[in-house]
Order: C-alpha cells, then structure tokens, then sequence
C-alpha cells in the first residue's frame, strides 16, 4: 500500500530531480557567453539548408542569400573567436 510517507519521499525526490535538472541547465547557459550568436547561427544554417533543399532556382536569388547566409555565419564566427582574445 502507498503511504502518505511514501508518497512525501516521492514528491521530495521528483522535486529534487527538478530542482537539479532547472540548476544544471542554468550553469549550461550560465557557462555560454553569446547564447544569441550561437542560437543565430544555428537559425542561419537551417535557413541555408532550406534554401539548398528548395524546389526553385528564384531567377539566381536563391544562390546569392546562400552566398550572403554563407558571409553571415563566417562574421558571426569571427565575432565569437574575436571576443575570446
């Protein structure tokens, strides 16, 4: 039979695990110094590979927000390496 004491030591260790778990990614994003390039660029790629998989050519537009996605993501990168001197 499931006790009140039971289910006390349940609802501590679930709120343990929370706790834990809401700590642990609060140290992750903690750690990360540019979470909005980071999230940028990862938006930029998946923009990129949408384009790369699109079924038209857009009179040659397509290729050049590639191309300028390209150019994008290489400043961000290059933002990111600057700020860690």
């Amino acid at each position: 039979m499931y006790t009140r004491r039971q289910a006390s030591v349940a609802s501590i260790v679930a709120l343990a695990g929370l706790s834990i778990a809401g700590s642990t990614a609060a140290l992750a994003e903690g750690r990360e110094r540019h979470p909005n390039i980071r999230r940028a660029i990862q938006a930029l790629r998946a923009a990129r590979n949408d384009l790369e998989h699109a079924d038209h050519d857009f009179g040659g537009h397509r290729v050049e927000a590639m191309e300028a996605i390209d150019r994008a993501i290489e400043q961000l990168d290059v933002a990111l390496r600057f700020d860690d001197r």
